[in-house]
């Protein structure tokens, strides 16, 4: 069988003048070997496509694979990470991990969370704030977070993302609307523990291969930001929970997962609130798969899961649902 890899290499918009921060979801050309070298080993023949213009342009010369193995984040747009999904349906043919409307939807934090809550699951109150007037709409008590509605990898997070007064609020939210040029879920901060889970398949064969506890070393300094993941090594540890704990946070986490359509592999992040009642935060249907630093190999490394089982996992799981062999 032979896999197209698609991606967006951080070289690649570095050399066009975008900042670290900017590319910080794009992966480095030592993430593509690893994925690559791992697709071999599970006995996949390979060729390394690119990002989506390069995608279109082999698309145009009639280049065809039997599945394309797909993590392009994309650069543009709230519809970023479902651009290279939506044209690869257009042509038929098999990709791994979730369809354009579960990427379109997931990218937009707001919309998740409005759907996990209406059924019934866990989600701090929040508040999108779409424009500078919006921000005294926000009745919510102190203290809040704020964060990019749009972002992963912890990008616009950092110490003053934990806001305990309205002047803060109102100058925090306009310091994000100008830098990411999108709008600003602001919702309330849960004091509890922090959590990051791994997911493995598809809707009922989904399975939660761990789910691990962020602990902070030092306590003052306790926000999971892009400094922080990329860190992380001197900043915090890492340990799978057990016990009836994690079953709780598991049974939350496959709850979101069949909800909102997930596939093939992703990560959710939860916290607990004041009453140590674990609270969806995110999802990632599109996680990173940086070996060793991405957090879904660092869970399913801890959970005994080696990096070309995790990417023969992908694969299978994708296979199946295209009932290909």
């Amino acid at each position: 069988m032979k896999v197209g890899i698609v991606y967006d290499l951080k070289e690649d918009y570095l050399n066009e003048g975008y900042g670290e921060e900017d590319v910080a979801e794009f992966d480095r050309i030592e993430t593509i070997e690893e994925i690559e070298k791992a697709l071999q080993e599970n006995g996949f023949e390979t060729e390394r496509i690119g990002n989506l213009k390069s995608l279109v342009r082999r698309l145009a010369d009639n280049r065809r694979w039997d599945m394309v193995f797909n993590i392009a984040e994309g650069m543009y747009g709230i519809g970023r990470e479902a651009q290279v999904p939506a044209l690869l349906d257009a042509y038929c043919i098999p990709y791994t991990f979730s369809d354009p409307l579960v990427l379109a939807l997931t990218l937009h934090k707001g919309l998740t969370k409005t759907i996990v809550r209406d059924k019934g699951i866990r989600t701090p109150d929040f508040y999108v704030a779409e424009k500078e007037q919006d921000i005294e709409n926000i009745n919510l008590p102190f203290p809040l977070f704020a964060k990019p509605l749009s972002e992963g990898t912890g990008k616009g997070i950092d110490q003053l993302s934990k806001i305990d007064n309205y002047k803060n609020l109102k100058e925090r939210c306009i310091k994000l609307l100008e830098k990411f040029r999108q709008p600003v879920l602001v919702e309330t901060f849960l004091p509890g523990r922090e959590f990051t889970a791994g997911i493995l398949g598809t809707g009922e064969n989904a399975r939660v291969a761990g789910v691990m506890e962020v602990v902070y070393n030092d306590a003052n300094k306790n926000t999971y930001s892009f400094f922080t993941k990329t860190n992380y090594e001197e900043l915090v540890n890492y340990t799978l929970i057990t016990g009836e704990l994690d079953q709780v946070c598991k049974d939350l986490c496959l709850k979101v997962w069949r909800l909102l359509g997930c596939r093939d592999a992703g990560r959710i992040d939860i916290r607990s609130d004041a009453d140590g009642i674990p609270n969806f935060i995110e999802v990632n249907p599109l996680a990173g798969l940086n070996n060793p630093h991405s957090d879904l190999p660092i869970v399913c490394r801890l959970a005994g899961i080696g990096f070309s089982e995790l990417i023969g996992e992908i694969m299978n799981s994708a296979m199946t649902r295209y009932n290909l062999k």
